[in-house]
């Protein structure tokens, strides 16, 4: 039976979404106040960017949405500023108006901050980039704090979901121990989900690490977190229970660009008949 005898963490996770294996589109947005890059022209056209990208996503069929800081490099690897947390409110509270699926909140490195927005807009789930592991990141050394940010969630708001990644992107374990066992400790120390991706944006996460994480994990979910394409769909959803899907989205196939609903609608196609399949 384990330590959680009433394990519901993986029918909850398909409650939220309402369907098996579920597409979670990724709102890429432009640069926010305090990035190295930002324009300094306000959260208009920010707000505008991230509008029009949802609802591409929506018409195009996604069954949910993340809000992510994903032009602000490079990112804090501990605690945001406040300006920061600030202007992700405000965009994800225009986005919560205007969509009728499932959102999440991903302040990059900050799951704390993640929390309050969610918290703030209504927002059903975050992505904690780090969560259980000391890692070497590419803005630093990251020392996640799992115990303050679960006691966080119960004072705040304990149905936010929180999705934790395991090895992410651009950074190694301080420790490099098999992915399996990183895998098995987000599960044991309460995550919702974990996420299991290439080693940048956009590159194809590698499917024996995907089954390993599942092989340990085992009636748990697990998303793939990049490198989701409609022509990987089905050997990837051999394994995985959903994924995250952010640069096969947008126009010619680039992380920054705007997203295009015919790209979302032809993935969608492919999901929906997978799941027809199993």
């Amino acid at each position: 039976m384990g330590m959680y005898p009433d394990d519901k963490r993986f029918s909850e996770f398909q409650a939220l979404f309402g369907v098996k294996k579920p597409i979670i589109g990724m709102l890429h947005l432009p640069p926010l106040p305090g990035s190295p890059i930002y324009n300094g022209n306000g959260l208009k056209e920010v707000i505008e960017r991230a509008l029009y990208d949802a609802n591409e996503l929506q018409e195009g069929g996604v069954d949910a949405l993340e809000v992510e800081n994903f032009s602000d490099p490079t990112y804090y690897p501990q605690e945001v500023g406040p300006e920061l947390v600030a202007a992700i409110a405000v965009v994800a509270d225009h986005v919560m108006r205007k969509v009728s699926v499932p959102v999440g909140i991903c302040i990059l490195s900050d799951p704390k901050a993640s929390l309050s927005v969610a918290h703030a807009v209504g927002a059903q789930f975050i992505r904690a980039t780090f969560f259980t592991e000391a890692s070497v990141d590419v803005s630093g050394l990251v020392l996640p704090k799992p115990h303050e940010l679960l006691r966080f969630r119960k004072f705040l708001d304990p149905s936010i979901k929180i999705f934790t990644d395991v090895h992410i992107k651009h950074s190694a374990p301080l420790v490099n121990r098999p992915l399996g066992d990183s895998a098995l400790d987000a599960k044991y120390f309460l995550s919702d989900a974990v996420i299991i991706s290439g080693t940048h944006t956009g590159k194809v996460t590698k499917l024996e690490d995907i089954k390993e994480a599942k092989g340990a994990v085992e009636d748990f979910p697990v998303l793939v977190g990049s490198g989701f394409r409609k022509d990987l769909a089905e050997s990837i959803f051999k394994y995985a229970d959903g994924a995250i899907v952010g640069t096969s989205l947008k126009r010619e196939g680039v992380s920054s660009n705007p997203v295009d609903r015919k790209r979302v609608s032809e993935l969608m196609d492919v999901v929906k008949k997978i799941r027809k399949q199993q």
